[in-house]
């Protein structure tokens, strides 16, 4: 069974940054596309972005230009580098990946506040 752990979620001022962490127990994110979704209360959940097997990455509208996801093989790890935050990003962030994303995290809480 294939688990998923994200970490690094936290309180921050608006303009802040944050490293988001997802670690996986296989190198699921080595063979397949890592992608991090984010829910916040009585929204849907979006996909912020995805990194495929190849490095191509792709990010939402609402986050591009201030986010960044990379992908450590090494480690078997994926990261969310958020950068300019804004209260609108307040979520709890997903990490997910393996075929079809069958994989999830349990998720890490982003909080953009004063």
């Amino acid at each position: 069974q294939v688990q998923l752990m994200e970490s690094g979620g936290g309180l921050v001022q608006p303009g802040g940054s944050l490293r988001l962490s997802c670690t996986a127990s296989t190198n699921i994110f080595d063979v397949n596309t890592a992608r991090w979704y984010r829910q916040a209360p009585r929204k849907e959940r979006e996909l912020v972005a995805f990194i495929t097997r190849g490095g191509v990455t792709n990010y939402s509208s609402s986050v591009k230009g201030r986010f960044t996801i990379s992908r450590d093989s090494a480690k078997n790890m994926v990261y969310l580098q958020m950068s300019n935050l804004k209260p609108e990003d307040t979520a709890v962030y997903l990490c997910n990946g393996g075929v079809n994303g069958g994989y999830w995290g349990q998720g890490t809480q982003v909080t953009v506040s004063s």
